[in-house]
């Protein structure tokens, strides 16, 4: 068993992706964090499930007793999106409002003792974009043409906000790099503007001088 530091980013999930799926394994006393790249107006879904490792019956178990807290920190501005603590099986849903990296964390409301922690398997599902209808309980029954048309219009509107923060970023690094040409023209300028002051200076100093010469 494998076990990582408080705080420690596990991965970083695909932006436009379908369902994933994973489990880790983390101590009582462990926060386990994500760091998710996301563009603005995006809803997130996560859905987890914790179970602790019980001794007597060798095997992982769900205790209701136990809570899982999650957090959702924007890191652009350091607004804190979701802040609840839940079931050991629940879920939680947020919407970034800015583009860029979010930090995704949870940890158990189990400390445990100064000597011993207790063992945590959690599973975690997070699904970026738009969710997918629930064609079962829907109650207007569309036709299984027009559950795919409105699947693609959804994809369709991820992508688009997929694209809107890609030229955000485009639109930042283009301004950051013109800043930087105009800085390095303004600096060329001055240097042939002391150049040029120095060379007159000199042909003016060269000038009097030989004069001076000439009149001794």
């Amino acid at each position: 068993m494998k076990l990582f530091g408080i705080s420690t980013v596990l991965c970083t999930l695909p932006l436009l992706s379908a369902v994933n799926a994973l489990h880790f394994y983390f101590e009582s006393n462990e926060k386990k964090c994500f760091l998710e790249e996301l563009p603005s107006d995006t809803i997130v879904e996560g859905h987890y499930k914790a179970y602790l490792w019980n001794e007597g019956a060798n095997e992982w178990k769900m205790d209701d007793e136990m809570g899982i807290h999650v957090s959702v920190e924007e890191l652009s501005s350091g607004h804190t999106v979701v802040n609840t603590r839940g079931p050991p099986d629940g879920r939680f849903t947020f919407t970034s409002h800015e583009p860029g990296d979010h930090n995704i964390c949870l940890h158990s409301n189990i400390t445990g003792g100064w000597l011993s922690t207790q063992h945590i398997k959690l599973y975690l599902d997070i699904n970026v974009g738009s969710s997918k209808a629930d064609v079962q309980g829907d109650l207007s029954h569309v036709s299984t043409l027009s559950s795919k048309l409105r699947d693609l219009n959804s994809k369709v509107e991820d992508i688009q906000r997929e694209q809107r923060y890609l030229r955000e970023v485009e639109a930042t690094f283009r301004d950051a790099s013109e800043a930087t040409n105009s800085r390095a023209i303004w600096w060329s300028l001055a240097q042939i503007f002391v150049l040029v002051g120095a060379g007159v200076w000199q042909m003016r100093y060269l000038k009097i001088y030989f004069e001076d010469k000439k009149l001794r």
